[in-house]
């Protein structure tokens, strides 16, 4: 059914459309950037929160390169930076600090640290701007889908109908739940307790008691957050119960107990207790029902990709399942979310549960711990860590071609600025370095930009929405068997 042929049920009492093409159960930030990708193709996106106001908790998290990059095309990242703090690209796997290594290929190969209240809020904020509603205190109840749609019930009774609902509602997902997708993998081994305080003693003493202990505990730190805040790891073993949310006593507690002193914290800004469960769902999509984000997907927080990959799922989802909506996706396309998301989700699930081994004090654990240290002193091992970790190194598979088909595009200089901004709307590309291709059919949904000197060693090649290489020729009529293939039929 065409989107312009899909009529809307009549306004609930709130004045809200009871119908839309997509609901997204969660507003964080997989949620949120999701609803923005889908609007940017005039999708009716409706979200759904069941938490009344967003989140408090000052937690401070980190944007990786790729996650950089994506903004950067989409126009954010200039919104964005103000609220973050910079801080130089390392992989820092399993917390073994080391530099950055060279050969990083990227305009944006930092890490920005960010509150994530902050943005969720703004990205929030930009997928309303772009009209997506976002109706909060609304939790999802059940669902049930047919051949056209879903009928979603919200907790209070309400009914609402769309073509298709996404489950972005976190780890205990209500939608994955209801929707029968096992989630299977490891549950805790260990648990540790993560807040943000202020503290009562030199940063210098700090920072020499920290080194001493992380010689052989590497789940404790304490590490300046900004304005005298510092964030706080200590393992939660034997400290309450771990149905309660920890208090600043537990933190006093353990920090007495490895360093001898609780640094004098006080004044807590959040507190939180965690554990490395892995988890990594069977299916990321059942009919007209999907998965993103931690619903999709659980890890422990360590190299901070959680947030990362949640938000790049919704990157490749998003126009997916726009041009589904719109009426000119090729059949099996929405089928390639799972195909290339899940594979990248096992990847990050495995470098975390080997980053969680490193971090173990048992002899064993250090010995290896120590190998990967040297290991990581050359330049290669480090770099394809850091790859892993900021997710840069990633290539769909696409079938046979050149090393650079499938992967992502660095943002390069163009007559017209940079390449990036030409996927500000969310639309393929076309950089055509031999001046004689076209677009023909496809001027609807792929730009052409011909450029001779364009700085690429490839004559022309076709960039997805997500800044993925596509193709990479310089024959029309390959060129157009490619097109089809991803943006389906030419328009008459």
């Amino acid at each position: 059914m065409h989107p312009q042929q899909f009529t809307a049920d009549p306004p609930s009492t709130d004045r809200v459309p009871r119908t839309y093409d997509v609901i997204i159960a969660g507003c964080g930030p997989t949620g949120a950037m999701l609803a923005a990708e889908l609007r940017l193709h005039d999708v009716r996106v409706l979200i759904v929160e069941q938490e009344t106001e967003p989140a408090s908790a000052v937690r401070i998290v980190g944007l990786h390169i790729r996650s950089l990059e994506l903004m950067a095309m989409r126009g954010l990242l200039d919104r964005i930076l103000p609220h973050g703090r910079k801080r130089p690209a390392s992989a820092y796997f399993a917390a073994i600090p080391k530099p950055a290594p060279t050969g990083l290929d990227s305009r944006y190969a930092y890490l920005l640290g960010i509150p994530q209240p902050v943005i969720e809020r703004l990205l929030e904020e930009h997928a309303i701007e772009l009209g997506a509603q976002v109706r909060r205190g609304r939790a999802v109840a059940r669902f049930e889908q047919d051949d056209k749609g879903v009928t979603v019930e919200l907790a209070d009774g309400e009914q609402l109908r769309s073509r298709y609902l996404v489950g972005c509602d976190g780890g205990r997902s209500t939608v994955r739940k209801l929707l029968g997708v096992g989630f299977p993998g490891e549950p805790a081994r260990t648990e540790s307790l993560m807040g943000e305080m202020e503290v009562g003693v030199p940063q210098e003493e700090i920072a020499a008691k920290v080194a001493a202990i992380r010689e052989t505990h590497q789940r404790f730190w304490l590490r300046p957050a900004g304005g005298g805040v510092y964030s706080v790891l200590v393992p939660a073993a034997g400290v309450s119960d771990r149905a309660e949310p920890p208090t600043l006593d537990d933190f006093t507690h353990q920090l007495r107990a490895i360093a001898g002193t609780d640094f004098g914290v006080h004044s807590p800004r959040w507190l939180s207790r965690f554990g490395d469960a892995t988890r990594l769902a069977d299916r990321y999509r059942v009919g007209r029902v999907l998965l993103a984000g931690d619903a999709a997907h659980i890890h422990p927080p360590i190299g901070g990709q959680g947030l990362n990959l949640g938000v790049q799922d919704a990157f490749n989802l998003g126009w997916k399942l726009a041009a589904r909506i719109r009426g000119w996706a090729p059949e099996a396309l929405l089928d390639t979310y799972q195909a290339e998301r899940r594979p990248v989700a096992e990847a990050v699930l495995d470098n975390t549960r080997a980053q969680t081994e490193l971090l173990s004090t048992e002899p064993g654990a250090q010995a290896v711990r120590r190998l990967f240290t040297e290991l990581m002193d050359f330049d290669e091992v480090n770099l394809h860590l850091l790859e892993k970790i900021t997710a840069i190194g990633i290539r769909y598979d696409f079938g046979a071609g050149p090393d650079l088909l499938g992967r992502r595009l660095p943002d390069m200089d163009i007559k017209q600025g940079h390449l990036y901004g030409l996927l500000h709307r969310g639309r393929g590309v076309l950089l055509d370095r031999t001046e004689r291709l076209t677009v023909g059919g496809w001027s609807d949904r792929v730009d052409h930009l011909a450029e001779s000197t364009a700085a690429l060693e490839v004559p022309c090649l076709l960039l997805r929405p997500d800044g993925h290489v596509a193709w990479i020729g310089d024959d029309q009529q390959d060129l157009d068997y490619h097109l089809a293939r991803w943006f389906g039929k030419p328009a008459h």
